[in-house]
């Protein structure tokens, strides 16, 4: 299963991944500072967004990327690794 994590902290990226992973998840991780993200997104099972930490311009590349490819869309306001691991359990089972 692969999977895109858009926003976050850039110090808890290795973190993130360590999470899915254990989850048996491949995670793709933008912190937002990249430009473009909907180029780089690929195909992925479900996306978790931190709305905290991402500019509303990269939420909206983001989503407009994703319309109509019936891909879920799980967005929290927190950003830490309990919040992740939450969603991740939430889009796995």
């Amino acid at each position: 299963m692969c999977a895109a994590l858009v926003g976050g902290m850039d110090r808890l990226k290795r973190d993130y991944m360590n999470e899915a992973a254990r989850k048996g998840v491949k995670l793709k991780c933008y912190t937002g500072k990249e430009r473009k993200i909907s180029k780089s997104l690929g195909k992925v099972d479900f996306v978790v967004l931190f709305t905290n930490k991402v500019s509303h311009k990269a939420r909206k590349d983001v989503l407009s990327a994703l319309h109509g490819t019936n891909t879920p869309v799980i967005m929290c306001h927190s950003c830490g690794i309990s919040t992740l691991r939450k969603c991740l359990t939430e889009a796995t089972s």
